[in-house]
């Protein structure tokens, strides 16, 4: 019997002229950066939800909040780590991510190996337990007229042994 929880992330960020473009931990040239409180990845903030939702601990904002300025211009991935943490300390490991980034441009076929491997080795888990997949708005709202971003992420935790799941 699997002891299992599945959790849901979802991030959205406005693109600005003057920032850059982290993806998946990523830096992705383009003449947009996306706007946030931190460096505003997307795709880990999408991921950090959906791994704190899987484990019923509240959501990004409650953990990270925009109003704190120790976050102001944080690495994302800093965050997802210290969210795994978390994870851990409940016996959880990862199953396996599918997650999802919604832009017009810039293409990012070419960086998903990699945002890949930084997000198996930042959630210490295989290669092959990450997906990244690029979806585009076909030019419809906000995304399609290049003004934001966003990510969807599904994960799966496994217990990985002693505590029953809670």
């Amino acid at each position: 019997m699997c002891t299992c929880r599945t959790g849901f992330g979802y991030d959205v960020h406005r693109l600005v002229e003057g920032r850059k473009l982290t993806i998946g931990g990523v830096d992705v040239p383009h003449s947009k950066g996306a706007l946030g409180h931190s460096d505003a990845d997307v795709l880990l903030h999408a991921i950090t939800d959906a791994l704190l939702g899987a484990a019923a601990l509240g959501d990004i904002g409650t953990h990270f909040p925009d109003s704190d300025p120790r976050f102001k211009n944080m690495d994302s991935r800093l965050i997802l780590q210290q969210v795994f943490s978390l994870i851990k300390e409940k016996n959880y490991r990862v199953g396996n991510i599918d997650t999802t980034v919604v832009l017009q441009q810039p293409k990012i076929k070419s960086y998903i190996p990699k945002m890949r491997e930084q997000i198996a080795a930042l959630l210490e888990t295989q290669l092959q337990q990450v997906s990244v997949k690029a979806s585009t708005t076909e030019h419809l709202g906000f995304i399609g007229k290049e003004d934001g971003i966003a990510a969807y992420a599904v994960v799966l935790l496994r217990k990985s042994g002693g505590e029953k799941a809670t």
